[in-house]
């Protein structure tokens, strides 16, 4: 999972889309880049790091022009080397650069047709580079029909790129001498949305992020979600196109960024984050009172941060008391994304730590709003134990997981899946719990549906093993899960740190 943001305004851009991406930051932390164009170039900082750490006061002035973009970066696949940070670019037609969250399902196919085809080199792994260079080769051949590219040309390209690819993607890129593109894949997998704000001369400036909360850190305006298969264009001078440029789109969002990646102050495509996570409270708090009706809980726990306002409608619906019994430290990464099975089981405990007097002589129901690996739920309701509680209840605010995510989210290997081919009491005993008990597919599909009841269908594969691509086949998935596994992860790591001591040598 990633977080991209692109802005065309009227004065710099640098600082906004620093600020943006600090709002996005919970969508990466492994690299940050930004991209501006001013006098015909690009102007570019990225590295691996937090924005805050990438950026420094020297970047920031270097980082000239109105118009620019931005991007975070989770990886989900292979080495997290600095050169894989985003946006990438190339230098034909006219000068391309992109960012892109989600997942090509078919990025193999499209880099052999870009090397034998069009003769373009995709020089890391990333599927987003192979994204760029189609995107390049498909705007160039609108210039063998024209003179002079306008926005039908740029959308004439974005159909056939449209038509190429498969999986999930958010895309903005700059043009140089041109303007920003942005474009969601025709199923809508990943979330994308347009800002537009008045400037003090009284021209539009307009933003695309992958949250609406990153507008409202800036002071734009939220018009409404780019739909899913449509393309924007905005002009170097503000001027904004659209265009329908996918043959049948519809709506798909992945259900995981209302369970867990985005924030809840964020709206995507019409629905509130933070409203579909109290509808999730309230309706696993119903299957809790229709289950576990002969269960003494005690107290209502929630694992911070975001399960905090499912496991408060809980409490509210079984009419226990809401506490908090576990204080977070603000300075450790999200476990769920941080690369390595040995990082995440040594963060959890410097992560999290229990308030004691909140679990002795307790029978306490702890809320989450997964359980992926179930490394961390395991480690958790240990450290319930030792804090002296009775009886350790578990609640999963979503389904069991069941099989790895194609589409941009590191739910690796079906192996690596604590859910993969076990049953709820199987999984019960694994994690150390008294009691477990998932959300029900249709319950969490009906919690998101009810602020936007024209969405009839969710990306749910990780719970159904259903992928709304129709491409995925066990082939597919061994070939993921060899990128994934953690070995290749380890031996990319090492392999950069090797380059790098070398490069240091020759030095």
């Amino acid at each position: 999972m990633c977080g991209i943001v692109g802005i065309v305004g009227t004065t710099p851009v640098n600082q906004s889309i620093y600020d943006a991406l600090t709002v996005l930051q919970h969508r990466g932390q492994d690299a940050a880049g930004i991209v501006t164009i001013t006098d015909g170039k690009f102007k570019q900082r990225k590295a691996n790091g937090l924005v805050r750490d990438v950026f420094e006061l020297r970047h920031m002035q270097r980082l000239q022009g109105n118009i620019g973009i931005g991007h975070v970066r989770y990886p989900t696949a292979g080495s997290s080397s600095a050169a894989e940070a985003q946006p990438f670019y190339v230098n034909s037609p006219y000068g391309i650069t992109l960012a892109h969250n989600g997942n090509l399902t078919n990025a193999q196919e499209l880099n052999d047709k870009m090397l034998s085809k069009a003769r373009r080199h995709v020089n890391t792994t990333s599927d987003s580079e192979v994204l760029l260079n189609l995107l390049a080769y498909e705007i160039d051949n609108e210039l063998d029909h024209a003179d002079e590219l306008q926005a039908e040309h740029f959308f004439a390209a974005i159909r056939r790129v449209n038509q190429q690819t498969r999986g999930a993607y958010a895309v903005v890129a700059l043009v140089i001498g041109h303007g920003m593109l942005a474009f969601r894949d025709p199923n809508g997998i990943r979330p994308l949305v347009l800002g537009k704000r008045i400037a003090d001369n009284g021209q539009s400036e307009y933003m695309v992020a992958s949250e609406s909360v990153a507008l409202d850190a800036i002071g734009f305006e939220f018009v409404r979600d780019v739909a899913p298969g449509e393309a924007i264009f905005v002009t170097d001078d503000g001027q904004l196109f659209t265009a329908q440029c996918a043959e049948n789109p519809g709506y798909h969002p992945c259900i995981f960024e209302y369970v867990y990646f985005a924030r809840p102050d964020s709206t995507i495509d019409k629905i509130s984050v933070y409203g579909a996570r109290v509808n999730m409270g309230t309706k696993l708090g119903e299957k809790i009172q229709r289950e576990w009706d002969d269960l003494d809980i005690d107290v209502v726990i929630p694992i911070p941060e975001t399960s905090c306002d499912i496991a408060l409608q809980i409490a509210l619906k079984l009419g226990l008391p809401y506490r908090q019994g576990f204080v977070k430290n603000r300075y450790i990464g999200r476990t769920f994304i941080m690369p390595g099975q040995t990082q995440r089981r040594k963060s959890v405990r410097r992560k999290l730590n229990a308030i004691d007097v909140e679990f002795r002589g307790k029978n306490v129901l702890l809320v989450d709003d997964s359980i992926v690996r179930g490394t961390t739920s395991e480690q958790i309701i240990e450290m319930a134990r030792e804090a002296g509680a009775k009886k350790v209840y578990f609640a999963s605010a979503s389904p069991e997981i069941r099989f790895p995510n194609v589409y941009g989210i590191d739910m690796p290997s079906a192996n690596e899946l604590i859910g993969h081919g076990r049953e709820v009491d199987e999984i019960c005993k694994l994690i150390g719990a008294d009691g477990l008990i998932y959300q029900s597919i249709d319950d969490l599909v009906d919690a998101c549906r009810e602020s936007n009841p024209d969405i009839r269908e969710f990306e749910t594969s990780v719970f159904t093993g259903q992928y709304v691509t129709h491409d995925i086949d066990q082939r597919y998935l061994d070939y993921l899960e060899q990128l994934r596994n953690n070995d290749s992860k380890a031996v990319a790591a090492q392999e950069e740190v090797a380059s790098l001591e070398i490069y240091n040598e020759e030095r």
